[in-house]
């Protein structure tokens, strides 16, 4: 590889600092101008029922408990009247499948609405700019205040902005953690200074990072951290929902009165007011183009449209659209891409449904001793032995009794009828089966063991199995 020298008693030359400063930008403070409209009265309609589902599901009460909690010591996931256990992980495995294919789904049908409106990175950042700008007042007002010097006014502002959002972090480390210990009994922990160290860890690590990324990085984490804003391209095609600038009629752009007949001097509907890149949360120009910096909020289509609208123009000029559409091609919103995916997704939901709704709280594995293929008994007949395992994963004890079919004359040899298993136990027990070698069809017959609980005949499951014998009459 061949290198460069570089004299260092020349001075650079203007190009010399081009890759560096490509790799690395020093970041400027973006200060979002507040935007009322249909897309932003959406947000906050979602910012509000994501934040009250959040902070005040754990402290919901059902059946004596609390109503979602994963208590990891237990192996118990409670999900209002559901108790989950480790073998119930396919289920995990389904919903991580559901929230991939929404993904897909959303994103095909309309680009970034994750980002732009359920995304936590914007939940969060959208209530602390909230209490930025009660605090500090609106944008200009910010950015006064911040090239001021330091004063007594200036500190107590700065330092109540930053107690509320340590505040709102803290208390948000602790709802997260109150989600897999039970959030009152972790309340007096805290009161007591008692909680354990993993507790510890989580409330503050987790009330960091919510007061990192949202009073700090904000558009960074979306910019640079996050990989959804790397990879959405290949999401896109041209019949996908984008929040696009109509440049055909937005051109060529220039300031102008009201009454002025912008027409007739050449100008298109845009005025440059460069209000949608003030509104912008990662502070770029929807004019330039569809940017992958852009998390689909549509704060600029609301702005946009209240310029349009004061001055007389028809609205969306910054709208919703497809890049078909704005090249004056037909657009396919729903398209056999976006069909697809809803026909997927909707099979996995309806999957996922009804396991849950038919899900039987017992679970049966059936292990056929391998050490030997079968032996034959004193009476003559042949007998198989079987390793069970029996998985009680309802909320209280059962008694549950065991029994056999698949073989005519089939005789099930338990060291006891009934077995009890405690709530959530693995109880392991053999079995032997015996039967007539008469009566076998061949070398390998299937049998069935039937596990039902005493008290209740609907907790049933079957599991199926192998007899070895040798075969029709020997």
């Amino acid at each position: 590889m061949s290198q460069t020298t570089v004299n260092s008693d020349s001075p650079p030359a203007r190009g010399d600092n081009a890759l560096e400063q490509s790799l690395y930008a020093k970041r400027e403070r973006i200060y979002p101008r507040e935007v009322h409209g249909l897309f932003a009265r959406l947000r906050l309609t979602g910012v509000a029922a994501l934040m009250g589902i959040f902070y005040f599901t754990p402290w919901i009460t059902w059946d004596a408990r609390q109503a979602i909690l994963f208590d990891l010591p237990a192996r118990k996931f409670y999900i209002f009247g559901i108790t989950f256990w480790p073998q119930d992980f396919i289920y995990l495995a389904l919903l991580l499948i559901v929230a991939a294919l929404s993904l897909f789904f959303f994103t095909a049908l309309a680009g970034r609405l994750w980002c732009g409106y359920a995304c936590p990175q914007t939940v969060w950042t959208e209530v602390f700019l909230w209490i930025e700008r009660k605090l500090e007042g609106d944008r200009s007002q910010q950015m006064k205040l911040d090239k001021a010097p330091w004063s007594g006014r200036k500190l107590a502002v700065k330092g109540g902005k930053h107690a509320i959002w340590i505040v709102l972090a803290a208390w948000t480390g602790y709802t997260f953690v109150g989600y897999f210990t039970p959030i009152r009994e972790l309340g007096q922990s805290v009161l007591s200074l008692a909680t354990g160290p993993w507790e510890t860890f989580w409330i503050i690590f987790y009330g960091f990072a919510t007061y990192g990324n949202a009073g700090w990085l904000r558009e960074q984490v979306c910019i640079y951290m996050c990989p959804y804003a790397r990879f959405q391209s290949a999401m896109f095609d041209k019949n996908t929902l984008i929040i696009s600038y109509d440049a055909a009629r937005g051109d060529p752009r220039g300031a102008r009165k009201r009454s002025t007949d912008y027409k007739s001097k050449g100008l298109g509907d845009c005025v440059d007011c460069k209000i949608c890149v003030q509104v912008c949360p990662t502070g770029i120009d929807i004019r330039n183009g569809l940017q992958y910096e852009c998390i689909g909020c549509a704060a600029c289509v609301d702005a946009c449209d209240d310029v349009m609208e004061k001055m007389g123009y028809p609205k969306g000029l910054v709208r919703y659209t497809t890049e078909n559409a704005i090249e004056g091609r037909p657009a396919r919103v729903l398209r056999p891409r976006v069909l697809v995916y809803a026909c997927m997704l909707l099979a996995v939901i309806g999957t996922v449904v009804g396991s849950i709704v038919t899900r039987i709280p017992v679970g049966l594995d059936v292990i056929r001793d391998r050490n030997s293929l079968y032996r034959e008994t004193q009476d003559g007949l042949v007998e198989n032995v079987y390793l069970l395992k029996l998985i009680n994963m309802d909320d209280v004890d059962h008694v549950y009794r065991l029994t056999a079919s698949g073989i005519p004359g089939l005789q099930l040899k338990l060291d006891r009828r009934e077995v009890l298993a405690p709530a959530g136990a693995v109880v392991e027990f053999s079995a032997r089966l015996q039967a007539d070698p008469y009566d076998l069809g061949s070398q390998s017959t299937e049998v069935r063991f039937t596990l039902a609980a005493v008290a209740d005949e609907a907790i049933t499951t079957t599991e199926q199995a192998r007899f070895i014998g040798p075969g029709s009459g020997r």
